[in-house]
């Protein structure tokens, strides 16, 4: 998936504001300004658009874990330069404090059916056998579940 994507869902699933984006980045050590934030959210068409670097999504996320679980003690983890579906997923799950059975009932809400074994598969070491590479479908779904579950759970303004 493209880290814009991924940032733009994480956005609108929580509905972070601006000045909330920003906070995330600096939770993680990392100083952004609210342009940045705008261009990363554009679309893809758009003339200003600037990508999002797997390094910045993984500072964003490092955050969002700090945002949503509070910052642990000691020294910071340093955001990977080089991410895949694997890791993001891993950081959401982190960050949102996720079991098997959770991310079960999240995909489910956008209709992906996968068993505990597979969904096991993503969160092992690389080295092990039973490893299994994330597709942008499994990440997507699991985005778009994520919004659902979110959306729907907040009281709704009148």
């Amino acid at each position: 998936m493209i880290n814009n994507d991924i940032i733009r869902n994480i956005r609108y699933a929580f509905d972070f504001t601006d000045s909330q984006m920003i906070d995330i980045f600096s939770s993680a050590g990392h100083q952004v300004t609210r342009s940045q934030i705008c261009d990363w959210l554009k679309k893809d068409n758009d003339p200003s658009y600037v990508s999002l670097s797997d390094f910045q999504l993984a500072t964003f996320l490092n955050g969002f874990i700090n945002e949503k679980r509070g910052k642990k003690d000691g020294e910071q983890p340093i955001p990977e330069n080089r991410l895949n579906n694997n890791i993001i997923f891993r950081k959401l799950r982190i960050a949102l404090n996720l079991n098997d059975t959770d991310i079960l009932e999240i995909l489910e809400l956008a209709d992906m059916h996968i068993s505990k074994h597979e969904l096991s598969a993503f969160f092992r070491s690389p080295n092990q056998s039973q490893y299994r590479q994330c597709n942008d479908q499994i990440l997507r779904n699991f985005l778009h579940g994520m919004q659902k579950k979110i959306r729907n759970s907040q009281p709704k303004e009148l």
